[in-house]
């Protein structure tokens, strides 16, 4: 996209496109971080030993949530391609093939969850509270099918162009939260306390309900008729099914590499004092609050460029991706801004300990400059997504996370003792890695293919890749 060929008009639409898509997606990333909000609130009201059963719980929860969404994120470039090439009435056969793909997902979820105690123990938790964890992890493991299963039926819908939806339920889940968490933490309503257990009952009931709801959304509303989701009952089909993994693999390891690199340094950052690891955990929160707003967008450029892809429109893809990325940038701005201008404040609103408000505002700072690194390469994945192009990004992710980030935050950390600076200086040397390749990689796979070849997807089955 050259400059003498930019046409403002066009960018003006797509940037116009592209914050419709992403303003309820990023709402719906939000109200994600406000259950575990909830979640920590209402345990901590219960007592300390429950806050600390849920909190290592809900960490290792993470890792299977990452794990069915990244899995399920190859539903949104399949179906909006489809889209694109106004093919929609092939959408209902991709839909149920990566519904069967949520149902095994999320059973070997809940396998692993009922069957993590050797990582518990690898954990070094505390013997008394392990069987807090467990009681937690066994309870939620219930809602695993109904989470991978609703990240579909998120899928389908984010790649028809209609949002909304996510965000609606996203929101209604957490508003059921509160009374439901409230009921079986505390014991009411006749049911007896049950502290962390209680706590994952609550969140597998929403799960569940948040999944029935959306299924008769998508079955009853106008927007999705035509699409034949529940015409007929189909037997998995494992070619189309294959097509799934091969995209959604991928993600799943990179969502699973960049959380595992935040757990690894939280873990580091324990072995530096309390002080030390409440400042970090203020700088983190801040961080990831920031982050939703980029992965809105990021999720929002993966079905701009599955619909231009799907169109066969290369320039398409193009303004697509460096539109979303341009926006990323701006937006990152003012996250930047507010984290470098004001961090003590920031700090200040979390704690009144001054030794803590110090600690944090040094990692805020540093965190302010990794926004624009977090930001190119949140969105050069998602534009990446929306051409099926997964395999790459997912090793160019773990040799930037683990091999340049990991490395270097370790070393400035024990060695240069900059302590938790050190780490967080590792993060800001792998985020800047990952986005710079990421973006020449989308950079290169939106030119070095004319016109054309971008599309139409293939009739089988809607699974045609970008070449690596």
């Amino acid at each position: 996209m050259k400059p003498s060929l930019l046409d403002r008009a066009r960018v003006s639409r797509e940037i116009g496109a592209t914050v419709r898509l992403a303003f309820p997606l990023i709402l719906a990333q939000l109200a994600a971080i406000g259950s575990n909000f909830i979640d920590t609130v209402l345990a901590g009201h219960v007592g300390a030993h429950v806050l600390g059963a849920v909190a290592v719980g809900a960490n290792l929860w993470s890792l299977a949530i990452v794990s069915g969404i990244g899995m399920m994120m190859s539903v949104p470039p399949s179906v909006s391609q489809l889209d694109g090439a106004g093919r929609r009435h092939e959408v209902g056969a991709v839909f149920r093939q990566a519904l069967w793909l949520a149902l095994g997902m999320g059973v070997l979820l809940w396998f692993a969850a009922r069957h993590a105690e050797p990582l518990i123990r690898v954990m070094g938790v505390s013997p008394g509270l392990d069987i807090g964890v467990g009681e937690f992890l066994r309870a939620i493991s219930w809602g695993a099918p109904a989470l991978t299963c609703y990240f579909a039926l998120r899928g389908l819908s984010e790649g028809l162009s209609m949002t909304r939806p996510s965000m609606y339920f996203s929101f209604g889940g957490l508003l059921l939260l509160v009374p439901l968490g409230y009921v079986f933490m505390f014991g009411k309503l006749g049911l007896p306390p049950q502290g962390a257990r209680g706590c994952g009952i609550a969140t597998a009931t929403v799960l569940w309900l948040e999944m029935l709801a959306f299924g008769v959304y998508v079955t009853c509303h106008r927007n999705y008729r035509g699409l034949g989701l529940f015409d007929h009952f189909e037997w998995p089909h494992w070619r189309r099914i294959g097509a799934l993994v091969h995209i959604g693999l991928p993600m799943a390891i990179t969502l699973l590499a960049e959380a595992g690199l935040f757990v690894a340094a939280a873990l580091l950052i324990s072995t530096m004092g309390e002080d030390m690891v409440a400042g970090h955990q203020v700088a983190l929160n801040v961080a990831s609050l920031f982050f939703m707003i980029p992965l809105g967008l990021a999720l929002a450029i993966t079905v701009r460029v599955g619909n231009a892809v799907g169109r066969g429109d290369a320039a398409g893809v193009r303004y697509a991706g460096f539109c979303g990325i341009g926006l990323t940038l701006v937006t990152q701005l003012v996250s930047a801004g507010l984290m470098l201008g004001f961090p003590h404040a920031i700090a200040s609103f979390y704690t009144h300990d001054k030794t803590v408000i110090a600690l944090a505002t040094q990692l805020l700072m540093l965190a302010g400059f990794f926004q624009f690194s977090d930001g190119i390469q949140v969105a050069s994945n998602g534009a990446l997504r929306g051409l099926k192009d997964t395999r790459v990004p997912m090793a160019i992710t773990l040799f930037a996370y683990w091999l340049v980030g990991m490395p270097v935050g370790w070393w400035l950390a024990f060695h240069a003792q900059l302590g938790a600076r050190g780490i967080w200086m590792g993060l800001i040397a792998g985020l800047s890695m990952a986005a710079l390749l990421l973006f020449i990689r989308f950079w290169r796979s939106s030119r070095r293919h004319p016109l054309g070849t971008f599309g139409p997807v293939a009739p089988a089955a809607a699974d045609a890749t970008m070449p690596s």
